[in-house]
Parts: structure tokens; sequence; C-alpha cells
């Protein structure tokens, strides 16, 4: 497999992670929201990545796979309604709607996206100091 091959890799899984933080960064901005009506609730955001698959050619080389951003979906939780008849944004019986955020799991999702994002940078920093290896074991 060749350098390039590497830092498509790794760069797929940046980008892919740079998505699912910033999916989090708006659901938890919106934790708190509420609105009138269920329909205009909001409701948490969450990627779906799907895996592409290199097909190789060659006999001796090596498969390898990137990821690849298939869409942002809604969340299929159900919204939390709440009595707040003072609410300006209240319905007529007095209710409001509250985002189904759950920011507990936003924060561990968003703490194993930056992991996974830091460990991609790791990759491409190591590939970086093979490619200088090998550039000095040509000036000997």
């Amino acid at each position: 497999m060749s350098f390039n091959r590497i830092y498509d890799i790794a760069g797929s899984a940046m980008r892919a992670q740079t998505v699912r933080l910033d999916t989090v960064a708006s659901n938890l901005a919106n934790a708190d929201s509420v609105s009138g009506s269920e329909e205009t609730a909001f409701r948490a955001l969450k990627p779906v990545f799907s895996t592409v698959y290199q097909h190789v050619q060659e006999a001796d080389a090596v498969a390898s796979a990137n990821v690849q951003i298939a869409g942002v979906v809604q969340s299929d939780r159900e919204v939390q309604r709440r009595l707040e008849p003072d609410n300006p944004l209240a319905d007529q019986d007095g209710y409001v709607y509250q985002a189904n955020v759950n920011p507990v799991e936003e924060m561990a999702d968003m703490m194993s996206a930056s992991r996974s994002f830091e460990t991609s940078v790791e990759v491409m920093n190591r590939i970086g100091s093979m490619q200088q290896g090998l550039l000095k074991l040509g000036q000997i």
C-alpha cells in the first residue's frame, strides 16, 4: 500500500469525525431549546457513515477502505413535553416541547469522535516520520 493511500484513508476518517463533531456541537447547542409544537421541536442529528472498499487489480496489492459520509439523520427519540403555561412558546394547553437531545450521550460521542480524530492525526504523523526515515536512508 502506498503512503498516499494511507493519507487518503486517514483523511477520510478525519472528515467523518469532523462531521460527527459538528453534529454533536449542533445537538448540544440546541439541547435546551423548546418549541410550541412537537413537529417543530429540535431533534438530535446523527451522522451515518458507510465503508467504501477500494477494488484491487494487482494480485500483490493490499485492499483498503475509506469512510464515506452517507448522510445525517434526525433521531427518532421522543420529544419531551413540559407544562410551562408562562412560556411565550407554549401551545394553547400551556405545553412546550423540548429537544430530544441527551447531553450525556452527546458528550460521550464527542469524546469518542475527538479520540478517533486524534488517532487519525497520529497515523498521519507516523507516516510522515516513516517518509522522513526513508529519505534519510538515501543520504547515507
